[in-house]
């Protein structure tokens, strides 16, 4: 059996010398990549705890001189912070639920059941991923303000949020693939044994299919979530705005520090939820597939 080539030999490793030499430059880079990914987040929290003078002060402060809290309290306050974020986790939900289950059902659909027709209609939902999203919005507007057949208004309605998150081609792409990969004799076995095409994906292929499920929860979500041109010309009403809407249109007469301190309470969800979902992710990394 060959031996795995490394960066850094065997050999090396086992001189004290190469040992300091090796964690030296691994503690550098370390500590480097650390810095580089987490000083922004410090900056962006210990920014908001500055007063409006020192925040816009050059050379600005590393360290804040007083650190004060009001910034996050006025922004709760001021900004209506917990009005909107409650509006944004409904549209995040109701988009992130119709994606699962609709997107879901179309790709086992064309995966496993092998419709007719079923590679010219792949075909023509990876079509529109060559699309530009701008030119889709006038058409998708005039659709939603007068819904065709029944002619309703879904403007100020979360559905206006909801159904156009449906039609995600990548998402749906991205589980047929996953389960184009799926081992053949665990649904075989299922069918033999009894099971239907609803039981099949309930109870085998959902649970197998936990890593792109994961995946595709964290692509809707932050869709939804840092989304903003859409959210602005559907809901005209500011009390049913979502927060990234909220935070352009509330900020005028804000302080910098207070602003800065919305922006922070708004993405603790999204570092949350990319955290769990990162979890499950690792978790399941080897779902889907069979033990020999």
């Amino acid at each position: 059996m060959s031996a795995t080539r490394t960066l850094v030999s065997p050999a090396t490793l086992a001189r004290p010398r190469g040992r300091t030499v090796y964690w030296t430059v691994f503690t550098v880079v370390l500590v480097l990549f650390a810095l580089a990914f987490l000083f922004p987040v410090y900056w962006m929290v210990s920014g908001a705890m500055k007063s409006p003078d020192e925040v816009a002060r050059t050379p600005p402060t590393i360290v804040p001189e007083h650190w004060h809290l009001s910034g996050y309290t006025d922004a709760w306050d001021l900004m209506q912070l917990p009005q909107h974020l409650w509006n944004t986790v409904v549209q995040a939900a109701g988009a992130w639920l119709f994606q699962l289950v609709f997107c879901t059902v179309a790709a086992y659909a064309l995966s496993k059941l092998r419709p007719a027709f079923g590679k010219l209609i792949l075909g023509g939902i990876l079509a529109t991923l060559m699309v530009p999203a701008q030119a889709l919005v006038v058409p998708k507007y005039l659709t939603v303000a007068d819904l065709p057949l029944i002619h309703t208004s879904l403007l100020n309605d979360p559905l206006a949020i909801w159904l156009p998150a449906v039609a995600n081609a990548f998402n749906l792409y991205l589980l047929k693939r996953f389960f184009d990969q799926l081992p053949r004799d665990v649904l075989e076995a299922a069918e033999i044994d009894g099971a239907g095409r609803l039981r099949t994906l309930w109870s085998i292929v959902l649970p197998m299919s936990r890593p792109v499920l994961g995946v595709v929860s964290i692509f809707a979500l932050v869709a939804v979530w840092q989304d903003f041109l859409w959210p602005l010309m559907v809901f005209s009403d500011t009390g049913k705005q979502p927060i990234s809407v909220a935070l352009v249109q509330l900020s005028q007469n804000i302080q910098l520090t207070v602003l800065i301190a919305a922006m922070v309470i708004a993405s603790i969800p999204m570092v949350a939820m990319f955290l769990l979902f990162q979890r499950h992710i690792i978790a399941g990394i080897s779902a889907g597939s069979t033990k020999g």
